[in-house]
C-alpha cells in the first residue's frame, strides 16, 4: 500500500515575529519555495517567511486541512504554546530533514 504523507506547518521570519500556517505534501519543497520567494506577491514573500518552526504529519489530506484550519483559527498565544512545546529554541526544523 502506498501511503501518502501531508504536513501542516508553522513558519516564521528570521526575527520570529510573523507566523504563517500552511499545509503541504512536501515540507522540503514548500520551504524551498518560501526561501526562494517563488510567489513574489504572496504573504510569505512580503514578510520573508523562511524558517520552519513547527509541523505535524498526516496520512489523510482532509485531516491535515482540518488541523490547519484549527491552528489558523486559534490565537497567537495558542500557536506560541504549540511551537514552544515542540521547539522551544525556535530552531529551523528543516535543517533536520536534509
Amino acid at each position: 500500500m502506498n501511503t501518502k504523507t501531508y504536513y501542516i506547518y508553522i513558519a516564521t521570519n528570521k526575527y520570529n515575529k510573523v507566523l504563517y500556517t500552511g499545509v503541504t505534501r512536501s515540507l522540503l519543497k514548500r520551504m524551498g519555495e518560501h526561501r526562494e520567494r517563488i510567489y513574489k506577491n504572496s504573504f510569505t514573500s512580503k514578510y520573508n517567511i523562511n524558517k520552519l518552526i513547527y509541523y505535524e504529519v498526516f496520512e489523510d489530506i482532509y485531516n491535515a486541512i482540518s488541523r490547519e484550519k484549527q491552528i489558523k483559527a486559534g490565537s497567537r498565544k495558542k500557536k506560541l504554546k504549540l511551537i514552544n512545546k515542540l521547539n522551544p529554541e525556535w530552531r529551523d526544523l528543516i535543517e533536520d530533514m536534509w
